[in-house]
Parts: C-alpha cells; sequence; structure tokens
C-alpha cells in the first residue's frame, strides 16, 4: 500500500482557504507599498511595515506546515521558543529567552549560590567554550583553563546542544559526579576529566595581608552583597596592618567574568573619593544613565594596582576602566574580555524572562570597552602559567554576532613595542623554583614596596 502522502477533503478546502486569505493580503500589502514608494518619509515607514507583516505572515506559514506535515508530531510550544531562541541568537551573543528552567538558574547564580562546577561558559559555532573557571570551585580545580572545548559530557557528544540545555547538564545535585571531554588547543588527544558537582557559593571576596603591608583583595565575581564584602575586606587589612602602615592595595579582578552593575558601582565607589564611574547609553541619544561615586575614599587615597586577564569581563571592566580613568590605580596583567554591553531582565510572565541587550556601557572618559577591553598601564603575562604560550585567548571580538565599538569618545594613546622584553623571559619552572606561584600578583606587590621607597613626589604622580 502506498504511503499516505496526502490530506483529507476538509484539509484541503481549509489549506486553499488560508492560502486564499494569505495571498489577498500579501497582494494587499504589495499594492499598498508601491502605491508609497513615491510618499513621505512617514508614509516610506509604513510601507516598511508592510513588509515587516509579510514576512510576520511567512513565519506563520512555516509554523503551520511544521506542524501539520514534519514527519513527527512536535510540540507548538517547543517550535515557538526556539523561532524565539532564534531571533534573540540572531542579536548578539549575551541576549536569549529563559524558560521557567533558566530564569531559575539565573535567579541561583545572582544570589550567589547554587549545585554545579563553576564555569563560565560560551558557545562558538555550535560548541561550548570556557569563558573562566571561577575560583575554588570544581572546574578551577581540575585544570580547566579559559579556551577550553567541552566536547562531551558523560561521554555523550554535545554538538549543537544549545548552550542552555548544556549548562543545564552540567549543573545538578551536590556530590554527584560528571565527566567533561576537554579539548585544548595545541594538544593532539582530548582529555577526560572527572568531576564532583558542589554548592558554589559565588558571594565571595576574599582578603589577606601580603608582603607585611600590602593588602590583597580577591573579588571572583560581582552577584550580591560584593560592594559590601569589599568594604568589609578594607577594614579588616586596615585593622590587621595598621591604617597608616598599608603600603597600598592589590585588587584581583583576574578571571571575573562580571555580575551585576549596581555591585560594580560598589566596588568602584570603596577607592574612589569623587566623579562618574560609569555611564550607559541606549538606543536613543538621550537615553542615557549616569553612575557617580559618593564622597569618601575608604582607603584614604594610598596606591591601588588591579590586576586583570582576558577573562576579566564586564562589571570587572567598569572596576577596571573607572579607576583608570580617574588616575586612582594602575592596571597590571593582561588585556580585558572587552564585553561593554548591559543586558536587561524583562519579565514576560511568572517564570519566563527575556534578557536583552539594551545599552552599552561607557568609562568616564567615555571610552566603549565592547570589543577592546581595558588596555592595562602595566602589561605582565602570566609566567606562572606553563600552558601560556600554547592556551587561546577568548574575547568578546572573538564571539559571533558580537556588537561592535562604536565609541566616538575619549581613546587610549599606547605606544607599541614588539622587542622581547628581558623582563619577562623567566619560564614558569624557574619561577616555581624561587617560590613564586603568581607572577603578575608578584609584580604588582613589587610594583607597590617600590613606590612606598619612591620620594614623596614621584609616588603622588603614579597615585
Amino acid at each position: 500500500m502506498a504511503p499516505n502522502v496526502g490530506h483529507n477533503a476538509d484539509n484541503k478546502a481549509e489549506l486553499m482557504m488560508r492560502s486564499t486569505q494569505r495571498l489577498l493580503r500579501i497582494t494587499s500589502m504589495l499594492a499598498m507599498a508601491g502605491a508609497l514608494a513615491f510618499a513621505t518619509p512617514a508614509a516610506q515607514a509604513a510601507a516598511n511595515d508592510a513588509e515587516t507583516y509579510r514576512q510576520l505572515d511567512q513565519l506563520m506559514d512555516v509554523f503551520e506546515r511544521v506542524r501539520a506535515e514534519y514527519v513527527e508530531k512536535v510540540d507548538d510550544k517547543k517550535l515557538l521558543e526556539g523561532a524565539i531562541n532564534g531571533m534573540l541568537t540572531s542579536l548578539d551573543p549575551h541576549s536569549s529567552f529563559l524558560d521557567a528552567r533558566d530564569f531559575e538558574q539565573m535567579r541561583q547564580q545572582t544570589d550567589g549560590e547554587y549545585g554545579g562546577l563553576g564555569i563560565e561558559v560560551t558557545q562558538e559555532n555550535g560548541v561550548v567554550k570556557v569563558i573562566s573557571p571561577i575560583d575554588d570551585t570544581p572546574a578551577s580545580r581540575a585544570g580547566i583553563k579559559a579556551g577550553d572545548y567541552i566536547t562531551q559530557i558523560n561521554k555523550e557528544p554535545i554538538f549543537g546542544l544549545s548552550l542552555q540545555d548544556a549548562i543545564a547538564k552540567m549543573k545538578g545535585p551536590p556530590k554527584t559526579s560528571i565527566t567533561l571531554t576537554i579539548a585544548r588547543e595545541g594538544e593532539d588527544k582530548t582529555r577526560d576529566v572527572v568531576l564532583v558537582r558542589e554548592i558554589i557559593t559565588l558571594n565571595r571576596v576574599k582578603s589577606e595581608v601580603k608582603a607585611g603591608t600590602v593588602g590583597y583583595i580577591r573579588v571572583s565575581q560581582f552577584n550580591k552583597n560584593v560592594g559590601a564584602s569589599t568594604r568589609a575586606a578594607v577594614a579588616d587589612l586596615q585593622q590587621k596592618i595598621g591604617d597608616k602602615r598599608v603600603t597600598g592595595y592589590v585588587l584581583d579582578l583576574r578571571r571575573n567574568p562580571g555580575g551585576l552593575l549596581d555591585q560594580a558601582i560598589e566596588v568602584s565607589d570603596v577607592f574612589l573619593e569623587r566623579g562618574e564611574i560609569v555611564s550607559q547609553r541606549g538606543r536613543r541619544k538621550d537615553d542615557i544613565q549616569r553612575y557617580y561615586a559618593r564622597p569618601g575614599d575608604q582607603t584614604n587615597g594610598k596606591p591601588i594596582i588591579v590586576l586583570v586577564d582576558e577573562s576579566s569581563a564586564s562589571a570587572s571592566e567598569i572596576v577596571a576602566g573607572a579607576l583608570q580613568d580617574h588616575r586612582r590605580a594602575l592596571v597590571l596583567g593582561q588585556r580585558t574580555f572587552g564585553k561593554g554591553s548591559v543586558q536587561t531582565l524583562i519579565p514576560l510572565s511568572e517564570d519566563t524572562a527575556l534578557r536583552l541587550t539594551t545599552a552599552r556601557y561607557y568609562t568616564p572618559s567615555g571610552r566603549s570597552v565592547q570589543e577592546l577591553g581595558v588596555q592595562p598601564d602595566i602589561l605582565v603575562p602570566q609566567l606562572s602559567d606553563p600552558d601560556l604560550n600554547n592556551r587561546p585567548r577568548l574575547r568578546e571580538a572573538d564571539l559571533r554576532n558580537h556588537l561592535i565599538n562604536n565609541s566616538s569618545g575619549a581613546s587610549r594613546t599606547e605606544e607599541v613595542d614588539d622587542k622581547p622584553d628581558p623582563r619577562f623571559n623567566a619560564t614558569a619552572d624557574a619561577l616555581k623554583k624561587l617560590k613564586i606561584d603568581d607572577f603578575q600578583l608578584d609584580y604588582a606587590i613589587k610594583v607597590l614596596k617600590r613606590l612606598e621607597k619612591a620620594p614623596a613626589k614621584v609616588a603622588s604622580a603614579a597615585r
């Protein structure tokens, strides 16, 4: 018996009626567009609207064809969510639709606690790529690094899986194990890494005294209460060292993928006496919001060094850019990630939302870090990393559909020198023998110590 590939008479009649209705609408739209071709700009806009409606009509036609004729029965919700996700992913890497599961995951990350591996990822040509592992998490302890590719989860290939689905597979109840297959550029073979999920508590601001008089503050992500925790860390260091004895502070934002805008403003405010911290500018010329520091520099003007690397993104770049522009800190390390856009969470229902890129942010001097990142005042490679020369550098400019930097504001002029720098010829093994396991941090502490011994005028100019 031949397969039934036709429709019954009622279905045929219904489809013919729908086609006729669509034909009439399209004919009417085309006629209107033609009549308006030589009309006013407002009329031309109406013609553009007509084209938009024609495309929407085509979308509904595809939707109905898939429902009626796809080889297997499909769920309407799945089809519509797929259409929405396709629309948003065509915009930029950071806009997305959040269903109930994704909405809950975002809430957990913002609140600062969830069960998982502690890893920031993105998607590149259907492959999951690591942006940064978070400090003291299963991912960082297992040696996963920025630029690594995750090709399989529990031996199942994930190529083509949506980023949200891949993240959901990596999250799970604490104390459960998971196997990630990792591919790294420069290595011929993939490797299997077994990790045990745990509660990831992201609200971490760590501080300790270095070299007797240097206050070290590590901020790993900008989620809730990070600003208050940074203030508490400064106060604690001042008490331990003695405020007058403090040489300066190292603010470590390396491998910090960002977070909440208000917390980036709070952290910047800890170190600034006055002035603009950041501005965000939307699509319209008058859509500008500016955020300022409140009077009172908690560190009393002590020298500051901000450590950054290629995984310092978003909120980290706001802080580094603000302190750099105000000449309040020296930025040291590698050029940052370059995510200079603002995402707004727009609720659509009780358990779904739209995460939409609505603005770009700018440093106090009018620089946009989008695509370009923050260039350090002192460029220092992380020589302690044995994979330094083989590890790929993933930045915003490498992501598909990233926003282009369109800044017309002030830019920093850099003098490029391609000659090898004799300060940076040590190997990781040689540094290990000297008991230096973090070359960038060691370099920052030595810079602060040199400032302490410098004449007052030189130290003041550096600050």
